[in-house]
């Protein structure tokens, strides 16, 4: 199902999972909504008059976004709502219905995207203590993406640094410090060993833009990538590029263009790429284009 989680941005996620991220998203508010809401003139009660009539309003059957809102606009005390959900292209004001487990998107209807209420379109609904879901969120992350700092998780989940801290404490005896070639973070000790078994291999991968492995570990990961380098990757209004991934340590970004039959795929590398890491590069870039059914060729920018 499509909805909005983590950092309140749009993902793609299990619907018999879904409960767990309703549940955890609760723990911990994602940011003042009454103050987002009064910049466009909605009152506190009017914001919740607007909470309280989603979940009445939408059912298992979808509904456009035109449909939601000339709902919206009838219910008692939210008139004004109505012109917002409408002109909003990010779909903002649907975030804290969304976050709450009250609405998420459901079957386009051609080009109209359209909204149903999970709870009433999902079988077998599951409750969960909020905390206890948190922590499992917690679990499942870092069996993902550790080692991993309270930071990374922060940053990953779109909650504050004092209460990531406190989660990871609430979890220590679950969790071991570990060091990765100088970079303390913690790790689930049950997965230490799968870890430290793992064999190592020469690989190069041309990731796409938000690609979960680049923003998973977060940006204060200094062993994934250095922070020299954090700009050029996590860019301005939440932009993540698509980057050059040798061993699993980020090395460069790159970015593609098509026109035609021909795909050029340009490279800026950290450092001077050696004539064999070249080479797996261009071979990643004619592993794209035959995915998009084109020649492919490389263009190195000046590194650095």
């Amino acid at each position: 199902m499509k909805t909005w989680a983590m950092r309140c941005t749009l993902h793609l996620l299990s619907a018999s999972e879904f409960p767990l991220y309703v549940a955890a998203r609760s723990t911990y508010p994602a940011r003042n909504w009454e103050y987002y809401f009064s910049y466009y003139g909605i009152t506190p009660a009017e914001y919740a008059a607007f909470i309280d009539a989603v979940p009445h309003i939408l059912g298992s059957v979808p509904m456009t976004r035109e449909e939601l809102a000339s709902a919206l606009v009838s219910s008692p005390g939210i008139p004004k709502l109505g012109p917002l959900i409408t002109s909003s292209n990010w779909g903002s004001p649907l975030k804290p219905p969304a976050l709450r487990g009250d609405l998420c998107f459901g079957p386009n209807q051609g080009q109209n995207v359209t909204f149903v209420n999970p709870k009433k379109w999902i079988h077998n609904w599951q409750s969960f203590e909020p905390y206890a879901a948190l922590q499992e969120i917690a679990r499942r992350y870092l069996r993902t993406y550790g080692p991993a700092t309270a930071e990374n998780f922060a940053s990953w989940w779109g909650v504050g640094l004092v209460p990531a801290r406190k989660l990871f404490r609430s979890l220590e005896n679950e969790l071991a410090e570990v060091n990765v070639e100088g970079w303390h973070a913690f790790a689930l000790r049950t997965t230490l060993e799968p870890m430290q078994n793992l064999s190592t291999s020469c690989e190069v991968r041309l990731l796409p833009l938000f690609d979960a492995y680049t923003f998973g570990p977060g940006r204060n990961s200094e062993a994934h990538l250095p922070g020299a380098y954090k700009s050029l990757v996590f860019r301005p209004q939440g932009w993540i590029s698509a980057v050059v991934l040798l061993n699993g340590y980020i090395k460069g970004v790159w970015e593609y263009k098509t026109q035609r039959t021909q795909t050029t795929v340009k490279v800026r590398m950290f450092s001077t790429p050696t004539a064999s890491l070249k080479h797996d590069i261009e071979a990643e870039a004619e592993r794209l284009g035959t995915f998009l059914g084109t020649k492919a060729a490389v263009e190195f920018e000046n590194s650095g």
